[in-house]
């Protein structure tokens, strides 16, 4: 049976990463995962949002990628070490800080590709995305990471969608190379999407070979970061389900939205 995260809307699916930051926003200081960013991937039209999260040092749940927050903020400070005011304070005028909590709450058509960067943060997400699993498909490069959420938002209300981890992606990999179909099948069973690059480094990740064999299990297969139009309608054109990109509104206009 097809999770409900998938019902929401046609492949290809167009998935906002970290929302929707243009050149004309980042201008005017908007940033990646903010609130203001998920908003306007909402009203561009994206139906599906790629996002991360990390856990403050007051136990708050919050949709940030790095595990510091130099880049995006100019403070070196771990994001651990940060309370949730000190880091609403300083998303103020970058487009506001989001939680897990409130994405989930204030944007009820989307749907959230979630990715938990942080072992402290598995459970407490897991918790939070359990009475909304229907809208969440959950991730992590850990796959015991991706577990323990998993368990823990089963326990509060829901399982969400899922796609694999480093170790599990390297299973399926290699069973498609090998050909092995029980295998293949042994690897994909649970997993609802591959969420992989094109390539990593010099090593093609992406082939015609694994679209088949994911689409034969029922596994679609998403593809991250796209933001080239002409990538965008290559990697469709070789079959694949989603694309994950900063220019969401790019994508949506290719996939014809």
């Amino acid at each position: 049976m097809t999770h409900p995260w998938f019902a929401a809307g046609t492949t290809p699916r167009i998935l906002a990463h970290r929302g929707l930051v243009t050149p004309e926003s980042a201008a005017d200081g908007m940033v990646e995962n903010s609130f203001a960013a998920v908003a306007a991937a909402h009203a561009a039209g994206a139906v599906y949002v790629e996002s991360d999260c990390h856990l403050t040092a007051d136990g708050t749940v919050v949709l940030f990628h790095d595990s510091d927050l130099s880049r995006v903020t100019g403070d070196p400070r771990p994001l651990s070490a940060v309370t949730e005011s000190e880091l609403e304070d300083l998303m103020g005028d970058r487009g506001g800080l989001i939680t897990l909590a409130q994405a989930l709450d204030a944007f009820p058509t989307l749907r959230f590709n979630i990715d938990v960067k942080a072992d402290a943060a598995a459970r407490p997400a897991g918790e939070i995305i359990g009475p909304y699993a229907d809208r969440v498909l959950l991730t992590s490069f850990s796959d015991a990471r991706r577990r323990t959420a998993l368990s823990a938002s089963a326990r509060s209300g829901g399982v969400p969608a899922t796609s694999p981890g480093r170790g599990t992606m390297i299973r399926a990999l290699a069973a498609v190379a090998a050909g092995a179909a029980p295998l293949v099948r042994r690897v994909f069973s649970g997993v609802d999407a591959l969420q992989i690059p094109e390539r990593q480094g010099a090593v093609p990740v992406l082939t015609r070979r694994l679209v088949e064999a994911a689409h034969r299990n029922g596994v679609e297969v998403h593809v991250w970061t796209v933001n080239d139009p002409v990538d965008m309608r290559r990697l469709l054109d070789l079959g694949v389900d989603g694309l994950v990109t900063d220019r969401a509104d790019v994508g949506l206009d290719i996939a014809g939205r």
